[in-house]
């Protein structure tokens, strides 16, 4: 990973081919307890968080971190989720769309990722009729950001591309 924006559009872009009952993704910004400040948009919506929750150091300007991702679904419905209801049905769709979420994301790499598991899912409170989810995953990153930006970084063979030569960290 070069930097949080090349993991951030990968999974976007990841799910928005997948999962076409998705009309929204965004970062999180706790959107939805602020709706009437924000911009309207579409649900169901996707969130995506970024926080590491480990970082180790490979050499001097390169990072393997642990990288927890906190997808949030949001969706917004007048139906009724009591089973009872004549139109349960339709209201309890995005639990379809969270165990697409699931079933996208886990067990999978990417290009700016490795080894995205699921640690659990939990029901968030909105205060309202609205239902979010979240559903943190861990995976594994590579971060070489700060190495790309270094004085450190040369081309070795003249191919004009900068070679990768991480060095041990004393």
């Amino acid at each position: 990973m070069e930097n949080l924006k090349d993991l951030y559009l990968e999974l976007a872009k990841k799910i928005n081919d997948a999962i076409p009952d998705v009309e929204y993704i965004d970062l999180w910004h706790n959107q939805v307890n602020f709706l009437e400040q924000e911009a309207p948009f579409p649900t169901p919506a996707v969130f995506l968080e970024f926080r590491a929750t480990g970082v180790q150091d490979s050499s001097l300007k390169v990072q393997h971190l642990t990288m927890q991702v906190n997808v949030y679904l949001f969706y917004e419905t007048f139906l009724d989720t009591d089973y009872n209801a004549y139109n349960h049905e339709g209201s309890v769709d995005f639990l379809d769309t969270l165990t697409e979420l699931h079933k996208l994301l886990h067990g999978t790499s990417g290009e700016n990722y490795s080894e995205m598991r699921r640690l659990g899912f939990s029901p968030v409170d909105t205060g309202s009729a609205q239902n979010l989810y979240q559903m943190p995953f861990n995976c594994l990153v590579t971060d070489i950001s700060a190495f790309e930006e270094s004085d450190d970084v040369v081309d070795d063979d003249g191919d004009g591309e900068n070679e990768f030569q991480p060095y041990e960290v004393d």
